[in-house]
């Protein structure tokens, strides 16, 4: 039996990720003892856990020490935090849960949710393709960024996660707008926001697994729409309803180099985020030590629909931290076929399907 510790598990890449251990516990035949925690008691009872908890948030001083009760109360042998909130504070307090004796498998904190000029300004010094970019820190720089970069321009917060504060807009006017708006609002500060080129290309991911600097496996994939797009003001929310499965060594190539511009020593999982520019050329927007939300769900749905629970990624993620190895032999790109859809719909479950086939995954 495997105790494990899931934190932030009622969202929707908690949710999924405990799916995927469930489902690797049938396939492989090996139990495990699942204790979760989320802040939001609602939510919170959504994943299929053996133990529930409501914690405080991550910021909440008691965060911690509530971890540390629970490791000790259920003898718990892996610790995951799903949210990158969560990750970041686990790694800032290492040296506490290492004397629990509790394993984690993480990147380093400066790796996990880093400010997106940071991830700009490191990937640029590496010659990774990033988009051309100003920092915002008065509306002298609005104006600035329109001068040297052209127009339509894209705005955005510097941290967050979803697309936060995300809008193309069009002249001077309609992004000064935008941010006193935000800024009257408590939502952001004029310095939180960053300019940057527009890019209409392709938006693109490359989901990598790492083990002390060594890539273990990946896959790219097309985000095509997103849930609700018709009520967000820049049509991105956060987490795509219909994505597809893709080879591209373009995407590949991009998607490895940032993440070792970001750590050079990469360990844990990477979520590298890519769009194309007008020409086709891939343009790093993003890359952090996180599960993107639909990470875990990809390998729960090829693992289940083809029957192959070595394309579990949250399986082979556990066995790594535990025995160092993954239980079968992945190739290091391309680990899903191309062509394959995961469509999902708010309160209607979830599609793998491909020209062929169509299995109905949750």
């Amino acid at each position: 039996m495997t105790n494990i510790l899931v934190t932030g598990s009622g969202g929707s890449g908690g949710i999924n990720f405990i799916r995927a251990l469930r489902l690797a516990e049938k396939q492989r035949g090996k139990p495990m003892f699942i204790v979760s925690t989320d802040h939001n008691p609602h939510y919170l009872k959504f994943p299929d856990s053996d133990i529930r908890v409501v914690s405080p948030r991550h910021d909440d001083p008691d965060f911690t020490p509530l971890l540390l009760k629970l490791i000790s109360k259920y003898k718990i042998d892996f610790l995951h935090p799903h949210p990158s909130s969560e990750a970041r504070i686990v790694m800032q307090n290492l040296s506490v849960f290492a004397k629990a004796k509790v394993k984690t498998y993480l990147p380093n904190p400066d790796s996990i949710m880093p400010d997106k000029l940071t991830i700009h300004d490191m990937l640029a010094e590496a010659q990774v393709r990033v988009p051309k970019t100003v920092s915002v820190t008065s509306f002298e720089d609005v104006e600035r960024a329109f001068s040297e970069l052209g127009k339509p321009l894209w705005i955005r917060a510097r941290r967050g996660a979803g697309g936060r504060l995300g809008l193309k807009v069009n002249n001077v006017e309609e992004a000064k707008h935008w941010v006193e708006l935000n800024r009257l609002q408590g939502r952001a500060a004029v310095a939180d926001f960053l300019v940057q080129e527009y890019l209409p290309g392709r938006d693109l991911a490359f989901d990598s697994l790492w083990y002390k600097g060594k890539l273990v496996t990946s896959y790219c994939r097309e985000r095509l729409e997103y849930f609700l797009k018709h009520i967000s003001l820049s049509g991105i929310t956060g987490t795509p309803t219909i994505a597809r499965t893709l080879i591209d060594e373009k995407v590949t190539r991009i998607g490895v180099d940032a993440v070792k511009a970001l750590d050079p020593q990469p360990n844990g999982f990477f979520s590298t985020d890519i769009k194309e520019d007008a020409e086709g050329n891939c343009v790093v927007t993003e890359v952090d030590g996180k599960w993107h939300t639909t990470a875990p769900l990809w390998g729960y749905a090829f693992a289940k629909a083809l029957g192959k629970p070595e394309l579990n990624l949250t399986s082979q993620y556990l066995t790594l931290a535990l025995e160092e190895k993954t239980d079968a032999e992945l190739p290091n790109f391309d680990l899903f076929p191309a062509g394959y859809y995961l469509v999902r719909q708010l309160d209607a479950g979830v599609i793998l399907e491909n020209e062929d086939k169509t299995w109905q995954i949750v």
